[in-house]
């Protein structure tokens, strides 16, 4: 009888050591909802946990309304596979691109595309500290961008091993896009409670914002040094969040990829005019109208609309009294920009708007002007190789995040080895505001006294 017990309590033992072994890799998470286990990345000590839902999916009533909180689950999430992307029109890996424009479907969306749903409000969160609820890790949030109407936040060019490898926590969200993101219409006004509509995908972005703040602790994050950043659609996003209102206090440090500095492309239409855009779209429907279309229903009407306008119409932000009250630009200009740490610039080949130029230095000047610090500004001029496209808008995207090796692209080691240096600026500017450290050539910021952009290239 002994002998039988001491061999069950050996059992017992070795059973509760696996089980150890494994929480303490997979880790059991208490957040917003109730209960969440990550699984293991190719990289050695980092967690990835997907799809993780941040608030109530925004369907039937929910359409078209501001974020609900989240709608809490039983047992525990594992945390093993992406949410839908946010609902989008499908991409054409036929369409024929014009010899010298990039087909940017072949460089980010060749695998196809994901799922999509309107039930798309979910996050993923990369770490190498989960549970570890006093490593008080740095934490960014990147805002995928896509004209607000494509993207999501687990694209092929998105990662965090290289972040987590770094000391930092790395959160992408999806948020609504298109006219379910940001549409306006007089009946949808009339049910809020603040009279408002549109900027639901902006909302999205501060519902994930605040999630953040409220549940990374159990990821190893520290909720009160967060950096916002995005690229293109996902910078002007970074721009709305740091002059919202809603984000008082809850951002540490913001960097805007290929979203231009002062007087760049910030909201300046109004309710009332996207109100007047929504009855022209929709027609003079109820709420509960809006809210029974389907999405083929909505694109036709849009479709429709757009026939009539002079030149493309994006449906994108706007100055509501909510969310935004002034932008981005204006803010800047009173001197009443949160003062945080900035850093912000664009391509050699990007969009006019976006280029590094006059208006990145203005802002840096700008801030400097009323008494804040002046800001970080860098210039990537690699001509990515394979093509003659150059450095396209979003280029940079690949080296930001380390994931040379997914793109078809003939990368060379001298690539490699400048992700490795964006990838060290970026998460000491997301750790500290500054993105210096000792091996790093010194990026100064951008003074009228030292006018210095850090120049982002290979040695030929």
């Amino acid at each position: 009888m002994r002998t039988k017990r001491i061999f069950k309590l050996l059992i017992c033992a070795c059973i509760a050591s696996l089980s150890y072994c494994v929480t303490a890799q997979e880790p059991v998470l208490q957040i917003t909802g109730g209960k969440v286990q990550g699984v293991k990345t190719t990289t050695e000590g980092v967690l990835l946990y997907k799809g993780i839902p941040f608030a109530a999916p925004p369907t039937g009533d929910l359409r078209w309304k501001a974020p609900q909180p989240v709608v809490p689950w039983m047992g525990v999430l594992k945390a093993d596979k992406f949410g839908p992307a946010a609902i989008q029109s499908d991409r054409d890996p036929n369409a024929k691109v014009p010899d010298g424009v990039i087909d940017y479907v072949k460089e980010f969306y060749a695998e196809g595309d994901p799922t999509r749903s309107e039930d798309c409000l979910y996050l993923n969160v990369w770490t190498p500290a989960s549970g570890k609820t006093d490593a008080k890790l740095p934490v960014a949030i990147w805002i995928h961008g896509g004209a607000f109407s494509g993207g999501f936040g687990y694209e092929k060019e998105f990662d965090g091993d290289a972040y987590a490898l770094r000391g930092v926590i790395l959160v992408t969200v999806n948020y609504r896009l298109g006219l379910l993101g940001f549409a306006a219409h007089p009946a949808l006004s009339k049910e809020s409670e603040r009279s408002v509509s549109g900027n639901y995908g902006l909302l999205d972005q501060i519902a994930a914002l605040d999630w953040v703040r409220d549940n990374i602790r159990q990821f190893g994050g520290d909720p009160d040094n967060i950096t916002i950043f995005g690229q293109s659609a996902g910078a002007m996003s970074v721009r709305c969040l740091a002059a919202s209102p809603l984000t008082k206090g809850k951002i540490k440090r913001a960097i805007i990829q290929s979203g231009g500095g002062l007087n760049a492309i910030d909201p300046v239409e109004t309710v009332a005019d996207y109100e007047k855009m929504g009855m022209e779209i929709f027609g003079n429907k109820s709420a509960e109208e809006l809210k029974a279309l389907s999405f083929n229903d909505i694109q036709r009407l849009y479709m429709e609309w757009m026939k009539k306008q002079k030149g493309f119409k994006l449906v994108s932000p706007i100055i509501d009294q909510y969310v935004l009250t002034k932008n981005f630009s204006d803010l800047a200009k009173e001197g009443k920009l949160p003062d945080i740490s900035y850093m912000l610039g664009g391509t050699e080949n990007d969009m006019e708007i976006f280029k590094t130029g006059q208006s990145h230095y203005d802002f840096s000047l700008e801030l400097i002007k009323h008494g804040q610090k002046p800001a970080y500004i860098y210039h990537f001029a690699r001509p990515l190789p394979g093509d003659n496209c150059g450095s396209f808008h979003s280029s940079e995207l690949w080296y930001v995040f380390g994931t040379l090796k997914r793109c078809w692209r003939p990368f060379v080691a001298a690539d490699y080895d400048l992700s490795n240096t964006m990838l060290d600026y970026w998460t000491n500017f997301m750790k500290t505001g500054d993105p210096n450290e000792q091996g790093l050539n010194e990026w100064a910021p951008y003074t009228k006294e030292k006018t210095f952009v850090m120049c982002f290239d290979i040695n030929p």
